[in-house]
């Protein structure tokens, strides 16, 4: 599925690692009234993912969120675990 800017994400159930581990969050509730960068990677640690994709939002994440975005969300098909 292909989502365009301005385009609502689809209402799913992600899970996220929180304080007392895996929990789950819907996405509405992480994109709901908020300007949010979406990017996705086949999987975590694989040699593009971590070497190419991943850096580049890490070291311009303020650039990024001084243009009014509130979150930089990485979403994978791996397991919170591993994420």
């Amino acid at each position: 599925m292909t989502v365009n800017i301005g385009e609502r994400i689809p209402n799913v159930a992600l899970a996220i690692m929180g304080d007392s581990g895996p929990e789950q969050v819907a996405t509405e509730d992480l994109f709901n009234n908020r300007r949010v960068v979406v990017f996705a990677v086949p999987g975590a640690f694989t040699p593009t993912c971590s070497a190419q994709h991943l850096p580049g939002y890490i070291a311009n994440a303020d650039a990024i969120k001084n243009k009014g975005i509130d979150d930089i969300v990485c979403i994978s098909v791996n397991d919170v675990f591993v994420m």
